[in-house]
């Protein structure tokens, strides 16, 4: 059995032939005119699948649905994709349009972070887990929340967007535009922000030095401080309790079996995750009297949409 399963992203769309244990057998990728009106950018998605198809010798009878993984506010059910803040989807039909550019009948969509949520508890990091929290650290913070097997998306599939708790009242701008969200503190435009707060307090460190040689870049805080450098070592504390507190709202409210760790920074491995999970495991409610929440790092990389979004029609 065979699925398509189309990330969409800001930048490009992502398309593959997905078998039903989570193999991804041929993948593709086209750039995305975000500003185009909705029915040429949905004609643009439409005709990669098409050359995905073409290129991987699956001919279209083989394939018993098509997923779509995409940002903003989408309505599950209803197929649509209310809102998405860097693509010009209003309210668009994207299941219909599909299923009629494409001529099949399954066609299903969810918001991406969901769909990397089911890809990675399925068939990555999450490891067959039946309770999961997938949070990843990009220009934004993206979530998915998998419960008894399940994408748990609230009503009308507009909730776990866990990256809009509030975890300080009235402190920083999120990218929404409100203010003291997690995504705030802990997305990945939030650390390079605070690296560069922190060289502008610190000139002379060794932090401010490098940034001013290199730039400054998600993995800036992890190379100075494992060169032993004090203000990028107590930058890099600040930022892993600014996520770890996110994790831990997550971990008290769905306490999954585990929480998987996506987005660039968690390339940084272990030198990342394993703070965190120290400090999950510190700060947890009622720690000393249940299993240990693990803490992982994503394994299914860039792929993990493409996979989930076919896994949508399993």
């Amino acid at each position: 059995m065979k699925y398509l399963g189309i990330d969409i992203g800001g930048m490009s769309v992502k398309c593959g032939v997905v078998s039903r244990d989570g193999s991804l057998l041929f993948k593709d990728a086209a750039p995305i005119r975000a500003g185009e009106a909705d029915t040429e950018i949905v004609k643009d998605i439409a005709a990669l699948a098409e050359d995905v198809l073409r290129k991987s010798g699956t001919d279209k009878s083989e394939i018993c649905g098509v997923g779509i993984g995409c940002p903003g506010s989408v309505h599950d059910e209803k197929g649509v994709v209310r809102y998405s803040c860097n693509i010009n989807f209003r309210n668009t039909p994207i299941v219909d349009m599909m299923k009629s550019l494409l001529n099949v009948e399954v066609v299903k969509v969810s918001n991406d972070a969901n769909c990397a949520a089911l890809g990675e508890t399925l068939f990555g990091a999450g490891n067959g887990a039946e309770n999961s929290v997938l949070v990843t650290l990009g220009t934004g913070v993206g979530t998915g929340i998998v419960v008894d097997g399940k994408l748990l998306t609230g009503n009308c599939s507009a909730g776990a967007e866990g990256g809009h708790i509030q975890i300080n009242i009235g402190g920083a701008t999120c990218g929404c535009k409100k203010r003291g969200h997690y995504e705030a503190y802990a997305s990945a435009t939030a650390l390079i922000s605070q690296v560069s707060e922190a060289c502008a307090k610190h000139p002379d460190s060794l932090l401010a030095k490098y940034a001013l040689e290199h730039g400054v870049d998600g993995k800036t805080v992890f190379t100075c401080a494992q060169m032993g450098d004090a203000v990028a070592s107590e930058t890099l504390q600040r930022y892993i309790e600014y996520v770890g507190a996110g994790l831990v709202t997550f971990a008290n409210i769905f306490f999954p079996e585990v929480i998987i760790i996506g987005g660039g920074i968690s390339n940084q491995g272990e030198s990342f995750v394993k703070p965190l999970q120290k400090y999950v495991s510190e700060n947890v409610y009622g720690a000393e009297y249940n299993p240990e929440i693990k803490v992982v790092a994503a394994t299914l990389r860039n792929d993990a949409g493409i996979i989930g979004a076919a896994a949508l029609c399993f």
